[in-house]
C-alpha cells in the first residue's frame, strides 16, 4: 500500500511542475489565461497529493510505531478480535 501511494504522489507532483512548465513556457505564447489557468490548476494538486500520500490504508498501523514486542502483541489481539 506504501509503495502504491507514493507512486501516486509522484504522479501527482510531477503532473503539477510540468503544468507549471508547460503553462509558462509554451502555452503563454498563445493565450496568457489558458496559461493562468493551468497554473491554478497545479496550485491545487499539491495539497491533494499530500492527502493522498498521507492517508492510512487498512493495514497501516502508524499509531504504534514504537517496534516494542508487548505492544505488537496487545495490538495484535485487537486486531484478531476486531475480524472476529
Amino acid at each position: 500500500m506504501y509503495t502504491r501511494r507514493r507512486h501516486v504522489y509522484f504522479a501527482m507532483m510531477g503532473t503539477c511542475i510540468g503544468l507549471f512548465v508547460l503553462a509558462w513556457a509554451v502555452v503563454r505564447l498563445w493565450s496568457v489565461p489558458a496559461a493562468i489557468g493551468m497554473c491554478l490548476v497545479a496550485m491545487v494538486i499539491p495539497p491533494v497529493a499530500a492527502v493522498v500520500a498521507n492517508r492510512r490504508g487498512p493495514d497501516d498501523r502508524w499509531w504504534d510505531e514504537t517496534g516494542d514486542p508487548e505492544s505488537d502483541r496487545w495490538w495484535n489481539e485487537l486486531d484478531d478480535r476486531d475480524h472476529r
